[in-house]
């Protein structure tokens, strides 16, 4: 089992999520989070005066898939996610060893 977790511009969200249940993706996780990388924010005005926003509006989903549907996923999430501008996001894959159900204590796959 795999968590991806993929940081994406907000206005994407629909179309990733789209995609991602299109291909059978059963559950995924979505937080507004703040953030920023190369893009170092951005300069705005306001009444005159000038601000630096430094930490940007983002996306995060998080969601645990099996090993063999990764890079499914992955293709899915990043070409829906895609603009071609500098701020598109990032998917991060990590090892999961266990998930356990709350509800009735399933363990592994069974539970996703």
């Amino acid at each position: 089992m795999k968590k991806i977790e993929a940081v994406i511009q907000p206005h994407k969200l629909d179309e990733v999520k789209t995609a991602l249940i299109g291909i059978g993706v059963d559950g995924m996780t979505i937080s507004e989070v703040r953030g920023y990388g190369r893009q170092k924010g951005h300069v705005e005005f306001y009444r005159g005066q000038e601000y630096r926003v430094d930490l940007l509006p983002k996306v995060k989903i998080e969601m645990i898939v099996p090993g063999p549907r990764v890079e499914m996923v992955i293709k899915a999430l990043s070409d829906a996610a895609r603009s071609g501008k500098i701020g598109d996001g990032k998917i991060f894959v990590s090892s999961m060893e266990e998930v356990v159900r709350i509800r009735n204590g399933e363990r592994g796959e069974a539970v996703l």
